[in-house]
């Protein structure tokens, strides 16, 4: 199979050049002794399920044999079409809602089997949908699709909060504004002479006085 992106993840730029307008995005998960719990991540372009489904079997069917049966969960594909014409032939669609994950897409092939693909929304950043192909296309992974997608969300939440923290202490002096509260916190030479002449008299006025002589 091919895998088509590398990793670790390349920077967003890098990710959207290595397709086309018309290929589709898709990783795939090298075969392996022991089957993983996703054959890899598919990232459409849109919603369409009838129009994303023509690029993806045509990659597809050479790969696993000719698929003839798709089911998805409806919750995030506002048209779930029952059949697709593809190339010479008839893909037929099913939906679950509760037995099959949301972001997940089964296929079937007649000659070969099952597998299943981590969906990707189309509306992902680039440099999160390559962690989540690179994820999903591990040959050892044991996550779901939405446990996949549920701790992408989390990293972008985080890096989204970092990147506020940043802006915030820009916005407020940077490095300048706390460079200068620490010069402001060190002693200057008139301050240290001060609390040394402060420190005498005090120790001055603290040790008894010798009684004069008469």
């Amino acid at each position: 199979m091919t895998v088509t992106i590398s990793h670790p993840p390349a920077p967003a730029a890098s990710v959207a050049d290595r397709f086309s307008s018309t290929s589709p995005r898709l990783s795939l998960a090298p075969v392996g002794p022991a089957p993983a719990l996703l054959d890899g991540a598919w990232w459409p372009r849109s919603r369409d399920l009838g129009a994303e489904l023509l690029s993806l079997t045509a990659v597809l069917d050479p790969l696993w044999g000719r698929i003839t049966r798709v089911t998805v969960n409806p919750v995030h594909w506002p048209v779930v079409p029952r059949k697709v014409p593809v190339a010479g032939h008839v893909v037929k669609v099913g939906w679950f809602r509760s037995e099959q994950d949301p972001h997940e897409l089964l296929l079937l092939s007649y000659h070969v089997g099952r597998w299943n693909l981590l969906v990707i929304p189309p509306q992902t950043p680039a440099v999160s949908a390559a962690r989540l192909m690179a994820a999903a296309s591990d040959p050892l992974g044991t996550s779901t699709a939405s446990r996949l997608m549920e701790e992408e969300a989390r990293l972008r939440t985080v890096a989204e909060t970092d990147r506020a923290g940043e802006a915030v202490w820009e916005s407020e002096g940077g490095h300048e504004a706390g460079d200068q509260a620490v010069r402001s916190r060190i002693p200057t030479m008139t301050d240290v002479a001060a609390a040394m002449s402060a420190m005498t008299a005090a120790m001055s006025a603290a040790m008894p006085r010798q009684p004069t002589g008469r």
